[in-house]
């Protein structure tokens, strides 16, 4: 065969090979992130076998996934050496972030503010590309929590705010992962979402009506940034007991103007 003939063989061959190995490793990164994913406030420590069960991999790649992460610290094996939590590079990451964004000092004082209104939790997320991730926490008895702990956006009141804002591609996008069933009361259907969005949109907040945890019901609304894109979202929380259907409604114009009043600080 002529070398003319060869090197277009050759270049093919290897333009592939390169795009199969890109693929494969951003393959192998979304796999890891959905380890991470996995854990939780409640669910700090994992096994193989439940990590396999949350993230539908097989045990033989979470077994591989876990050793390269624990690796690089960013998974630690517990003392009994059959489940792993999530290692202190975590944190190192998470805390330069926060130290990045000047978003939780603005929010802090409309947050603490509604805290002691409400004297329920009140939680401001930010979206990351897949979830919503919790920036800062207020509670009654405690100061200020920093946390980096995530959310799904479809079963929360803090997710479907933002939603709500976005083309429907995200949510279509989103919904195509799978919309898991965490309490009988989950949105689990394309549909059904899209209608609660659209509540959502007319009358301004969204409820998370023990769909993520039961005897938990939360408001919230979206917060808006300089460009007056949703970005993020404020809520409150509480358990069913306190949050009636008529609390709910008295709360929504407080945690509306929470967000705006945040959107306007950001906005200077």
């Amino acid at each position: 065969m002529e070398r003319s003939a060869v090197l277009p063989e050759f270049i093919a061959e290897n333009t592939t090979r390169a795009v199969d190995g890109r693929d494969g490793g951003a393959k192998s990164l979304r796999k890891m992130a959905m380890v991470l994913d996995s854990f939780s406030r409640s669910k700090t420590t994992m096994t193989v076998a439940e990590l396999a069960e949350a993230t539908d991999l097989p045990k033989t790649t979470i077994h591989r996934i876990v050793a390269s992460l624990r690796e690089v610290g960013l998974l630690d094996q517990d003392g009994r050496r059959q489940g792993y939590r999530l290692g202190l590079k975590m944190f190192q990451y998470g805390s330069s972030v926060l130290a990045s964004l000047d978003t939780p000092t603005r929010a802090h004082p409309h947050m603490a503010q509604l805290q002691q209104l409400t004297g329920e939790i009140i939680h401001f997320h930010m979206f990351d590309g897949s979830q919503m991730v919790c920036i800062e926490r207020e509670e009654t008895g405690s100061s200020s929590l920093t946390t980096l702990q995530s959310a799904p956006t479809y079963c929360t009141s803090v997710g479907k705010a933002y939603l709500a804002y976005q083309d429907e591609e995200l949510v279509r996008k989103l919904a195509a992962e799978g919309l898991k069933a965490r309490t009988p009361h989950t949105i689990t259907t394309l549909p059904s979402l899209l209608e609660d969005l659209e509540r959502t949109r007319a009358r301004g907040y969204a409820i998370d009506n023990e769909e993520i945890e039961l005897g938990v019901r939360c408001v919230g609304a979206p917060v808006r940034n300089s460009a007056g894109r949703v970005f993020a979202a404020v809520s409150v929380s509480g358990p069913v007991e306190r949050m009636p259907d008529s609390r709910v409604s008295g709360l929504a114009p407080v945690v509306i103007r929470t967000a705006n009043d945040i959107s306007a600080a950001l906005a200077e």
